[in-house]
């Protein structure tokens, strides 16, 4: 989904990399930087310069590309050719964020007059001060554009305090805050399957739909991230950025145009429209856990206790399942079940429209009790089936369900980009559509923090559940009180 506002500003092009030794970097952004160069999306004067507080030279900085970020292509997109090429766009300067001279490094390694996109890749404690040192060294102009990874802030007052700051150096049209879920193809997608076919668009909306899922679930643990994860939980980790992301595209009303600031004025709307809970609410309408021992990938795990850099007496959530509610017309007693969690049974995420069944039930009951689904495969595979019933053959008239597939493997030859590859090439073109916006940032986090202080104040501990399976027997309860039941 383009926009009338992309922009090619036709400049020479510096992607500069902050965090550029890191884990996000060597897996996800060279590997979709070597994507969009390879398939020509990238200016012709482009230069990749990372930056580490390592003290390498280029070519130990390439050998260690090589080392940790190759692996990470595709064998069937790698072109050791290509990947010559690409490397010659690479450079690293060693920089310390709290060191005022090494920006003058950086000043010097940039081109005069390029094209400069920041990509910050650190922890948010550091972009105030990486902000604040690109102004003072001369690198931010007009043209320049900054890209900030989650979490933005811990709550509301930690997300406002970034946003002012980094605006002091950064108009708001400069600022790409970047979630990977909103470059999927299948999220993308959700607004042309929801806005351009007439079939849908007249049943989205209650009572026509009876409950909406949105799963996101991990089979890892928090491996090498437990110090930081500790500290975060999947509250803020998932559920306050990638969940209500997907949230509000399946929610929204149509916006008047593709233009950026209409379709993220329609996401704010349904943000704003978030019920909010109260103490009694959170007791009643979430649920929190946390995995222990168990087997995952046919492999003994062991649970978040035993990981290391956690405390043992941790009461911080690996899981959150919870019931939310959009006080609108189009959604009115439509509940919304979100879910995500580590070290579950499998590595899911989907979104699951129900739709009410008939009136009256003129066929034999409805195996599994809901006659109509739409379900919506995020990742391992992208995929859209819409679900209806068909009589089974033979004499009578028993019903089973079958799909209906958009395979968009199959159905599209062209290649597909992952996600941070396309959201790269957004950030270069100037589209802000699938980045978020300060206000809808901040109105999640005023959603958001009641929940956590609530948990705070409520002092319950998570419910265990066992690594390898699909969390606590609490969040079944939860979906079980209405009549409805998760889709694995």
């Amino acid at each position: 989904m383009t926009s009338s506002t992309d922009t090619d500003t036709g400049l020479p092009l510096d992607m500069i990399i902050f965090g550029g030794m890191g884990d996000l970097a060597m897996r996800k952004l060279l590997p979709a930087l070597y994507m969009a160069y390879l398939h020509g999306n990238l200016p012709a004067q482009t230069r990749i310069i990372s930056t580490g507080r390592q003290e390498y030279d280029r070519d130990a900085y390439l050998a260690h590309v090589e080392a940790n970020s190759r692996s990470f292509i595709a064998s069937n997109n790698f072109n050791e050719k290509t990947w010559d090429g690409f490397l010659q766009l690479l450079e690293y300067v060693r920089l310390d964020v709290q060191a005022a001279p090494d920006f003058g490094a950086l000043a010097r390694a940039a081109h005069p007059g390029a094209q400069r996109v920041f990509y910050l890749s650190t922890a948010p404690a550091l972009f105030t001060t990486i902000c604040a040192k690109l102004a003072d060294a001369g690198l931010v102009d007009a043209k320049a554009r900054v890209v900030l990874e989650k979490p933005l802030g811990n709550d509301l007052g930690s997300a406002i305090e970034i946003n002012e700051a980094v605006g002091k150096h950064f108009a708001e049209s400069q600022i790409y805050r970047i979630d990977h879920y909103l470059g999927k193809e299948t999220v993308q997608n959700l607004m042309v399957l929801r806005f351009g076919n007439s079939i849908l668009e007249p049943l989205w909306r209650a009572p026509n739909i009876s409950s909406v899922q949105i799963t996101v679930a991990e089979e890892v643990g928090v491996g090498s991230r437990a110090g930081f994860y500790d500290s975060t939980g999947a509250m803020r980790d998932m559920v306050q950025n990638h969940l209500l992301q997907l949230l509000c595209i399946v929610a929204m009303e149509p916006p008047t145009s593709l233009s950026p600031d209409a379709v993220r004025d329609e996401k704010l709307k349904v943000i704003r429209s978030l019920r909010r809970f109260g103490l009694a609410d959170i007791a009643r309408d979430t649920v929190r856990g946390q995995y222990v021992h168990g087997v995952s990938g046919n492999q003994e795990v062991k649970g978040y206790l035993e990981e290391q850099n956690v405390p043992l007496d941790s009461k911080t959530e690996t899981f959150v399942a919870l019931r939310a509610h959009i006080d609108t017309w189009r959604w009115s007693k439509v509940p919304f079940y979100l879910r995500t969690g580590k070290r579950m049974a499998r590595r899911s995420s989907k979104i699951v429209v129900e739709f009410t069944n008939p009136p009256f039930p003129l066929f034999p009951e409805t195996p599994g009790g809901v006659a109509n689904r739409l379900v919506i495969e995020l990742q391992p595979e992208e995929a859209i089936k819409l679900q209806i019933m068909a009589k089974q053959p033979g004499s009578g008239m028993q019903m089973q369900q079958v799909a209906l597939n958009l395979d968009l493997q199959s159905a599209f030859q062209q290649r597909r980009a992952e996600a941070y590859e396309r959201l790269l090439i957004d950030v270069v073109r100037g589209r802000l559509t699938h980045f978020m916006r300060r206000d809808e940032l901040e109105a999640a986090w005023e959603w958001a923090d009641p929940i956590i202080a609530g948990w705070s104040t409520l002092g319950e501990k998570p419910h265990p559940y066992a690594a390898g399976s699909w969390g606590p027997a609490e969040s079944f309860a939860l979906l079980a009180r209405d009549g409805f039941a998760w889709v694995e």
